[in-house]
């Protein structure tokens, strides 16, 4: 399996993301806040704000929730996100970096590490596993733009660093500060993306058996049914054998 994260691909077979449709419009919405907040409302000058956009219109959010997004920040109005990332190990001491935006940091925390705690897992401190992780920009298309040597001949001149392919789809990894600008290449190229955004990529995956994959993909969708949560990521892989079994 390539690099990318076949439990995203797993989860997505099983339908889940319309299971989780408010609650992703609803983070995604946070998002543009929060970007919108912190540089430039003018998503044309602002790259965060930019590809918070785009990932929203690529996952249907309506045009209405996106402006009023922007404008919650043009008003001050809505609520002060502190962006707080928690590092911890799951079942099989498989590592995780969760992504969160909150109002109330002691309450975040407490949910997080519960979370973890019920799993079988533990939080760890700042540091204690995102150095196996790199934080690079991914940019993913659908299988149907092209094959992998056209993919990888127009993400080589759009100036991304990696292109993984299989039947399922491309993913294309650029520098964490060169997403935006390889992304608007490729789109003139390839077409709008599936999906832009910055990820925290793990080194070396560990395959996992079904019983640690079952255990493990509860643990994620129980982070990811957190408000404040906005991204999980894990250093897991599951071999095709035991995805059919999932």
């Amino acid at each position: 399996m390539a690099g990318h994260s076949k439990w995203a691909n797993i989860q997505h077979r099983k339908g889940r993301q319309d299971a989780v449709r408010s609650k992703l419009f609803s983070k995604l919405a946070k998002e543009i806040t929060v970007a919108a907040k912190m540089g430039d409302p003018d998503p044309e000058k602002n790259p965060r704000l930019r590809l918070a956009v785009k990932t929203a219109k690529t996952q249907s959010v309506p045009k209405d929730v996106i402006d009023r997004a922007i404008k919650k920040a043009l008003g001050g109005d809505g609520e002060n996100y502190d962006e707080i990332r928690y590092e911890g190990y799951g079942p099989e001491g498989i590592a995780f970096i969760v992504e969160t935006m909150t109002d109330n940091v002691n309450r975040t925390a407490s949910n997080v590490r519960s979370i973890f705690t019920k799993a079988g897992g533990n939080l760890g401190t700042s540091g204690s596993v995102a150095f196996m992780f790199d934080r690079v920009g991914e940019i993913t298309y659908d299988a149907e733009v092209g094959d992998a040597d056209t993919v990888m001949m127009a993400a080589i001149e759009a100036g991304a660093e990696d292109v993984e392919s299989d039947e399922e789809g491309h993913w294309i990894y650029t520098a964490d500060g060169d997403l935006a600008a390889v992304s608007d290449a490729l789109e003139a190229e390839l077409g709008e993306s599936k999906e832009s955004k910055l990820i925290w990529k793990p080194q070396n995956r560990t395959e996992v058996n079904l019983e640690t994959a079952q255990k493990l993909m509860r643990l994620v969708e129980a982070l990811e049914d957190d408000d404040d949560v906005q991204s999980v990521t894990a250093n897991f892989d599951v071999p095709e054998d035991v995805a059919a079994q999932l």
